[in-house]
């Protein structure tokens, strides 16, 4: 039981874990560049390109797990106008839109990568065929649907609302801002 506890919370955050690697690795890499260069007069041209291809899936991995946490950036003062129950009726038909161009961007980039990209289009320095680079997109892509779905499921079956935690830091502020103002 205690190990399937474990499996689940790595699963559940594996995004995060992934980035926190990806962003050590990557800036360990470009750290070994630079004391190579300032110290030995010597420059290892891989670490660049694999600096590259680290930050690239750095940034779709952490742009799934924006979505897990309900962080990216949208523009929702037009639910406020509306009645509660509307908004998130809007807010989830908005949810489902992207859901449907994450799908569709799944199909075409798995058909790019698996049908269409040359075999032998390599990366020039690390000789690393761009087929296992790209992968990214159709992983990325499927994860974020995942996590746009288990947003919505908290929120909509389960209640419970899942906000991006800086807008929650700002609304706190706003509320102790009001708080103050009325006191005075």
């Amino acid at each position: 039981m205690a190990k399937a506890t474990v499996l689940f919370r790595i699963l559940g955050n594996i995004e995060s874990y992934i980035c926190r690697t990806l962003l050590s690795v990557f800036v360990i890499l470009l750290f070994l560049q630079i004391i190579s260069r300032e110290l030995f007069q010597h420059s290892l041209s891989w670490t660049e390109e694999l600096s590259t291809y680290m930050f690239v899936w750095f940034v779709f991995f952490g742009a799934s797990y924006a979505a897990k946490l309900s962080a990216h950036n949208r523009v929702t003062f037009q639910f406020k106008l509306l009645p509660p129950k509307v908004g998130v009726v809007m807010e989830a038909i908005s949810d489902l839109i992207w859901v449907c161009f994450n799908c569709y961007f799944v199909y075409l980039s798995y058909d790019f990568v698996f049908h269409k990209m040359n075999l032998f289009w390599k990366s020039q320095t690390l000789g690393v065929p761009m087929k296992y680079i790209y992968l990214i997109l159709p992983i990325a892509f499927s994860l974020m649907t995942i996590r746009i779905l288990q947003v919505n499921y908290y929120k909509l079956i389960k209640g419970i609302d899942i906000r991006d935690p800086e807008s929650l830091e700002v609304e706190k502020l706003m509320d102790s801002d009001n708080q103050n103002s009325k006191s005075v």
